[in-house]
């Protein structure tokens, strides 16, 4: 399995439907190699992002100030960070599970994307969020809104051809419900 620590036999695979003890005693983690970025506060009393557990994908990305949102409105949410994605990489910034369920909040513009080169010394990490309930919602300070993945971003080079696949799948629903 390329990009991925450790090695893995195919009964390894079952690590996850043993949970609790069993399964982290196991401790077969299949993420690549830990990556370091560059980071800064522009509040030192901001803490850093962080795993909410062993195994977590994403780390936590949290409110820098509070912030009201009326029903149906989009706000640009301080995190109060400027993080350095190293080149060929983007941060994918993605809602939490739980943000739509509890908050009545969603990211607004589906996944947000934090480019190499937005980490200049005023370029913060901002969550968009959309208030999709019918009352206005309080974010104060500290709280987790949205969660960061670090992603490879290749460069696509483009082959233009006058056909594809002679077969048509169809279109958005074709492979059922």
């Amino acid at each position: 399995m390329a990009g991925v620590s450790g090695s893995f036999a195919d009964d390894d695979w079952g690590a996850c439907d043993h949970a609790g003890a069993a399964a982290s005693r196991r401790s077969v983690i299949a993420y690549a190699a830990a990556m370091r970025l560059k980071i800064r506060r522009l509040d030192s009393t901001i803490s850093l992002p962080t795993y909410a557990t062993e195994e977590a994908a994403g780390f936590d990305l949290a409110a820098s100030q509070d912030v009201r949102l009326a029903p149906g409105q989009i706000v640009l949410v301080p995190t109060g960070l400027v993080i350095e994605v190293p080149s060929g990489y983007f941060l994918a910034i993605l809602a939490r599970s739980s943000t739509p369920l509890k908050r009545g909040l969603m990211v607004a513009n589906g996944v947000g994307v934090i480019d190499p080169d937005y980490c200049g010394p005023k370029d913060e990490v901002k969550i968009q969020v959309l208030n999709i309930s019918g009352a206005e919602v309080q974010v104060k300070r500290g709280d987790r809104l949205a969660q960061g993945i670090v992603l490879p971003a290749p460069r696509v080079s483009w082959q233009e051809v006058s056909d594809l696949r002679e077969a048509t799948r169809g279109g958005f629903g074709a492979t059922g419900n």
